[in-house]
């Protein structure tokens, strides 16, 4: 029996990478992710842990071999673990169609700690964390949540779980731009890669991102008046672009960042990505609208067949790139969704 088609969109683009999202809900409200009064879904629009897996084993089945577990924040969700260990014993599996390589998740570490050993004893080797700043009066004013103590204990059971820690980092001009350095130092002297992030234009939030938009080509080049950016031919399966930093002694730190810039620098010629949403949206694009309903595809009579139309309308549908543009004050987002909807 031959195995089902890979999935490869309009412009002859390998899709292999999943995020998939298991909520929308999340215990920090960041000032240019979401509003402090965040409307979340009803419960019972999101897809059982039933649902997820047997989505995800149809994503395997046709081509994709990494998935990122993300929200809203991920960890809140009650029955989040017994999906990790599901889906963690398909990590290596050739014994049916396709076969998972990797299974990550993002995280915004406040229950790391509670977490992290299972996490680890699940298949998981890494973790993304997303950490802003260090200094927990800035922390409280961006989150909108006293949590620093909280993360910073999560990122340290990581660490003693085994588990490899890249920190995201928005760049955010006025905010945290000073402090980017020292981050990334302090996260090197932990053994953390970390990656900078530009702003995206995603739903409406209280402020404008016009204010805080940083672009990750000024960043550059202040830090490369500090430390020597080496390219390197690191990649994780996303967007970001790697580089070795090398101290003052012409030595290697020993650590990495990375820099995602979907606005000052367009990636999106080799995106191998797709999202799914909590309650069984795919968006072809993060910055786009196109999307197919997989909720209706995982209740119909022949999931399969159902399941495998739709990816493959999803690839149909899947544009040559995002719109994303911060370029005014006041502009619009490019799309209404926030990203905690979306899934990061």
């Amino acid at each position: 029996m031959s195995s089902p088609a890979p999935l490869v969109d309009q412009f002859a683009r390998r899709i292999t990478y999943l995020r998939l999202s298991v909520t929308d809900r999340c215990d920090l409200r960041c000032s240019y992710c979401m509003p402090e009064q965040m409307t979340f879904l009803p419960r019972k629009d999101v897809l059982s842990l039933e649902e997820l897996y047997e989505m995800a084993l149809g994503f395997i089945a046709r081509g994709i071999t990494k998935i990122r577990l993300t929200g809203g924040e991920p960890l809140v969700r009650r029955d989040m673990m017994e999906l990790v260990r599901a889906l963690g014993r398909k990590i290596g599996d050739t014994n049916g169609n396709g076969h998972l390589e990797e299974l990550t998740i993002t995280t915004n570490g406040t229950r790391l700690s509670e977490f992290a050993d299972g996490l680890a004893e699940a298949g998981i080797k890494r973790v993304n964390v997303s950490l802003d700043t260090l200094d927990r009066e800035t922390f409280t004013a961006l989150s909108r949540r006293d949590s620093l103590p909280q993360v910073l204990n999560g990122l340290q059971a990581a660490k003693e779980a085994g588990l490899k820690v890249k920190l995201n980092v928005v760049a955010l001009k006025g905010i945290n731009e000073a402090e980017i350095p020292e981050i990334i130092s302090w996260a090197h002297g932990q053994g953390f890669d970390a990656t900078l992030i530009e702003v995206m234009p995603l739903g409406d939030v209280e402020e404008d991102r016009f204010d805080h938009y940083l672009p990750l080509v000024a960043v550059r080049e202040s830090l490369e008046q500090r430390w020597t950016l080496t390219p390197s031919d690191h990649r994780s399966g996303g967007p970001a672009r790697y580089f070795d930093v090398v101290g003052s002694t012409g030595q290697k730190t020993g650590g990495r960042i990375g820099l995602i810039t979907p606005l000052t620098n367009n990636f999106c010629d080799g995106c191998n990505r797709i999202r799914v949403t909590a309650t069984g949206q795919l968006y072809a694009c993060l910055g786009g609208n196109e999307q197919v309903d997989l909720r209706a595809a995982m209740r119909s009579e022949d999931t399969e067949a159902a399941l495998s139309d739709a990816l493959d309308l999803a690839m149909r549908i899947k544009p040559e790139r995002h719109n994303f543009i911060i370029d005014k004050p006041g502009g619009a987002p490019a799309v209404s969704r926030h990203m905690s909807m979306t899934g990061g």
